[in-house]
């Protein structure tokens, strides 16, 4: 039987999601700037989801603006109010960012002249609050750290870093993606990770929701340069016809998961030890990856010594078992990730990554399964060498340096 365990990549489609897009589907055409009747009902759809979604995450309907998905999201937040509030040409980020943040940076940086300062990181994906204070600066503009990383799950200690950002006048961002759908992440006051947080990156298909749908939440008082330029739908933010649909089955999921989004994080995080447990304990040379308890409730995150992460990743493909090696954003790359490398673990090691991001609980049977995969494979990859050892034994090499 197979199971997918890579819902950080995208969640399953939430029931509630599907009934909702399939309503405004069959509500028929409309364009949501139209003034006629069906033009009036896409309309209705948009801004009754603008206000679920808003409500769900602990903002005002007008502090929302409707994306294509994280990525646009990100790209509007760094780009967009470092354009728009230029105090300075001073950015700080982590290594640890999805490249939708850090690409941002590098534009900045490329053709506007901005300053990136990219903090350390210690062996567990953790800022330090005291190196982020330390790197601002009179001419920064904006901190942009994501509350949860997505390849080893890593939550980060945003609240006071956002409350030392406030104090200093710099704005910051933070790329909620894969925090959002799996803790209470809340944009209002008094809520996690705080008022200091100036804008949220949110992305649809991470809480159940269709892909091709986000949003960005950003403090209604500051202003924000366009990416998208033409009829000015999203009060001017964000020109383009909004996806009805889409927007539809976004508010649904984000609804649906943020409403149960406590006990839903105690049961993952229970399912989640079990299988770390096992995997530590009985694989030869795993190793966990990120902060063992500060961390996404559902992600399990190694490095195998001595395997490949294709091969790992292959046999248990083979085996019914659904997860990835990292970032589905940069999958299909040689490279050993740049957030293992900047966490301090060597290349070849980071090339051995595999990560388990659980949409639900999952059984003893899959964990056993899992285990005996990876135990399996680590075993033969062990034979192969010894083999390789015994039949070609290491000569001096004239080419030798």
């Amino acid at each position: 039987m197979s199971r997918y365990l890579d819902a950080a990549a995208t969640a399953p489609l939430r029931p509630e999601a599907r009934a909702a897009m399939l309503d405004a589907l069959d509500a028929g055409p409309g364009n949501p700037s139209s003034v006629h009747a069906a033009g009036h009902r896409a309309r209705s759809t948009v801004e009754t989801s603008r206000e679920r979604v808003a409500a769900a995450l602990g903002a005002r309907p007008g502090e929302l603006v409707f994306t294509s998905g994280g990525t646009e999201a990100n790209n509007l937040a760094v780009i967009g109010l470092a354009l728009a509030n230029p105090r300075g040409r001073h950015l700080i980020t982590s290594p640890l960012e999805h490249p939708s943040v850090l690409e941002s940076c590098r534009l900045l940086a490329r053709v506007h002249g901005f300053e990136v300062t990219v903090l350390p990181v210690d062996g567990a994906g953790r800022i330090e609050p005291s190196d982020a204070a330390a790197a601002m600066r009179d001419d920064t503009t904006l901190a942009t750290i994501g509350l949860a990383n997505a390849e080893v799950g890593t939550v980060q200690p945003l609240p006071a870093i956002a409350l030392e950002a406030r104090r200093r006048g710099v704005l910051v961002h933070t790329d909620a993606v894969q925090a959002a759908a799996g803790l209470p992440v809340s944009f209002g006051s008094g809520g996690w990770p705080g008022e200091g947080v100036d804008a949220i990156s949110v992305a649809s298909h991470k809480f159940g929701g269709p892909q091709g749908a986000g949003a960005l939440l950003v403090r209604d008082h500051l202003p924000i340069e366009p990416l998208l330029h033409g009829g000015g739908q999203e009060r001017g933010a964000r020109s383009g016809t909004e996806n009805v649909a889409a927007i539809a089955g976004f508010a649904a999921a984000v609804v649906a998961a943020t409403a149960s989004v406590g006990g839903r994080a105690l049961e993952l995080v229970r399912s989640r030890d079990a299988l770390v447990r096992r995997v530590l304990d009985e694989v030869v040379g795993a190793r966990l990856t990120g902060d063992p308890v500060e961390r996404l409730p559902g992600h399990a995150s190694f490095v195998v010594a001595g395997v490949s992460g294709e091969s790992l990743l292959v046999a248990l493909d083979a085996a019914g078992l659904a997860v990835s090696s990292g970032s589905a954003c940069a999958a299909g790359r040689d490279e050993p990730s740049p957030a293992l490398l900047a966490m301090g673990i060597e290349p070849g090691l980071a090339r051995t990554a595999i990560r388990f991001t659980l949409p639900d609980p999952i059984p003893e049977a899959v964990v056993e399964r899992i285990v005996d995969v990876l135990g399996r494979e680590t075993r033969r990859r062990g034979a192969e060498r010894r083999s390789y050892s015994t039949s070609f034994p290491a000569t001096e090499s004239s080419d030798a340096a």
